[in-house]
């Protein structure tokens, strides 16, 4: 018996509120098994969008987005903070539960992830999955994923980096000075990569599309075929963009900055100076975001960053054994540096904090 196709869809560029009700719209078709499972291409108006959970005082300089016309919204998605704008091609599926054959959201990233990066390798690079849902070319991050049921129904999306400046990221989120530095932006932008910079030219973003939908119609066994937004998903779209294009979705949470203050602490080290700046979440205890800098040595360099990931949304509890258990499965040179001296300095941070 012959597979029935799947749709693939562009919905080209669009403002945030656009962009997330379709979300809201497609998955809700698909659980409701009102449309087929899909494939979406997008792009976003310069956007800064916060994770359903966040506040937008607390995560992002809401005076530099007004000033640069970065427009503020709330994904239907918890995460953190990112920042999208047309230097990056959106991707996403929209399957049902049957089309994975579990819902096992390890398994799932890893399938569409390597399924993914073949098809970007198709372009002319090395893309490979990195654990836990990263695609990257020479250790570089091209592409960031993540997905969520809806019931039975999964919206897997991903995030493509074609011409994208890391830079512009850093200033629309509430961090700490020094990783605004030439420095920190300098370091910031070797931990990234972009299609154009890896090609030589920028790539026509149809041979992208059409790329990525060859890999993931191959892994699953389909076949695509191009559509439209059906009749349902109209409706539903125009209903979801009436309840998110309002202050209303925008400010459902609220929470003062004084709530989640920076706290800061630095130290001396054999191995040298370390220094962290916690997003210290005092309703929660809970270190939302720690980053470090300093003066020392770490190989390979995309540790510092590694670690910083591995800390977010960390009970205060809890943050001795995530530092350990994170250097416990990671080979890292640090010549003098030692686990020990990044539990200090956070230790000292948040002893200031309380």
């Amino acid at each position: 018996m012959m597979t029935a196709p799947w749709r693939v869809i562009d919905t080209g560029l669009r403002p945030a509120a656009e962009n997330i009700a379709l979300n809201r719209a497609l998955l809700d078709a698909r659980q409701a098994g009102e449309c087929p499972s899909t494939l979406r291409f997008l792009q976003f108006m310069p956007s800064a969008l916060l994770g359903f959970h966040q506040s937008a005082e607390q995560e992002l300089d809401l005076d530099y987005c007004r000033a640069h016309g970065v427009t503020v919204q709330r994904r239907i998605t918890g995460g953190g903070a990112i920042y999208f704008d047309e230097t990056q091609i959106g991707w996403e599926l929209y399957l049902h539960k049957r089309d994975l054959g579990t819902a096992d959201m390890t398994a799932i990233a890893r399938r569409i992830c390597e399924a993914a990066a073949r098809g970007i390798s198709a372009l002319g690079v090395d893309a490979r999955y990195r654990p836990r849902n990263d695609i990257e070319v020479d250790g570089k991050k091209i592409s960031g994923t993540g997905g969520v049921f809806e019931g039975d129904a999964l919206m897997y999306q991903g995030t493509l980096l074609v011409e994208f400046d890391v830079e512009k990221m850093l200033r629309v989120l509430r961090i700490p000075a020094e990783k605004l530095s030439d420095k920190a932006i300098a370091s910031a932008r070797e931990r990234v990569a972009n299609l154009a910079d890896l090609l030589g030219f920028v790539p026509p973003l149809e041979r992208v599309k059409a790329a990525l939908s060859e890999a993931l119609g191959s892994e699953f066994g389909v076949h695509f075929a191009e559509g439209g937004l059906l009749p349902q998903e109209q409706v539903r779209f125009r209903n979801a963009l009436a309840e998110i294009d309002a202050p209303q979705w925008l400010d459902q949470v609220a929470r003062p900055v004084a709530d989640m203050p920076i706290v800061e602490a630095v130290r001396k080290f054999p191995g040298g100076m370390l220094r962290v700046s916690l997003a210290y979440d005092a309703t929660r205890r809970r270190i939302a975001q720690a980053w470090f800098s300093g003066d020392f040595f770490i190989s390979p360099r995309r540790t510092v960053a590694d670690l910083e990931a591995a800390l977010r949304n960390t009970p205060v509890d809890q943050a001795e054994k995530n530092v350990r258990a994170f250097f416990s499965a990671h080979a890292v040179d640090m010549l003098l540096l030692v686990p020990d001296d990044f539990v200090a300095v956070i230790q000292e941070a948040l002893a200031g904090a309380d």
